[in-house]
């Protein structure tokens, strides 16, 4: 069973959506005010949460925000009519599953609500901006959610996420090759970090978990990933 939490202040939508969930024998928990998501996520451990953007009083992005610090592993989804808005910006820096718009596709929003992977977080340290987002869209698909860096200041940003892996490029603006991840691997000591790279023989390999040389292949590269998400999940 799968353990939602959905913020809206729209109660008639989130309810309609709670019951579509629990028909298919998950768990919904409604709520029309980021507060009272904040003080349940204090209590309870949600697989994932699917806010709202723009509400009364504390926004969506916030809320997201202030939830994964008491509850990193927790997957977000965001629906919004507003999607070029700067906090939103900012909650999609921290890793986000989906930005969805208004009105919802329904089935969309359930297929993803399904593949969903709670502690599920990857960073993604990539400067080639195609790349970047081909491989969020696939990782994405896959149920991961997705915090990017560019440059080794964006990668040092990435140290207020808590992710259970990285896909890392040898050679980011701003630093010599490997600075991101020598910055990255000081900051997560235990976290598998695959580097991605056109220069293999460069990989400092006692960093490294594992190397793919460009161009690598994707399925192999989500297989490797896969069981990087379970071997977490069984030594939780």
């Amino acid at each position: 069973m799968r353990h939602y939490l959905l913020l809206d202040d729209n109660r008639a939508f989130a309810e309609n959506l709670a019951e579509i969930l629990r028909d298919s024998g998950d768990s919904a928990t409604v709520v029309t005010e980021g507060v009272e998501a904040l003080a349940l996520a204090k209590t309870r451990r949600f697989d994932v949460i699917l806010t709202d953007m723009k509400m009364p009083g504390m926004n969506g992005a916030a809320a997201v925000h202030h939830i994964r610090r008491e509850d990193p592993g927790i997957a977000a989804v965001v629906i919004t009519a507003y999607p070029g808005v700067n906090d939103l910006e900012a909650a999609r820096r921290e890793g986000l599953l989906a930005v969805l718009p208004k009105p919802v596709p329904l089935q969309t929003l359930m297929e993803l609500l399904s593949s969903a992977k709670r502690d599920g977080l990857v960073a993604l340290l990539e400067d080639d901006p195609s790349l970047a987002d081909n491989l969020s869209e696939v990782l994405r698909a896959q149920g991961f959610s997705c915090a990017t860096a560019q440059s080794v200041l964006e990668a040092d940003r990435l140290s207020m996420v808590k992710p259970f892996a990285a896909l890392v490029d040898l050679r980011l603006p701003g630093g010599p090759d490997g600075e991101a991840l020598s910055r990255l691997r000081a900051r997560f000591p235990e976290l598998p970090i695959f580097v991605i790279t056109a220069y293999p023989e460069l990989a400092p390999l006692h960093e490294a978990s594992w190397v793919f040389a460009k161009p690598f292949d994707t399925a192999a590269l989500l297989a490797a990933l896969e069981q990087a998400h379970l071997s977490r999940l069984s030594a939780a």
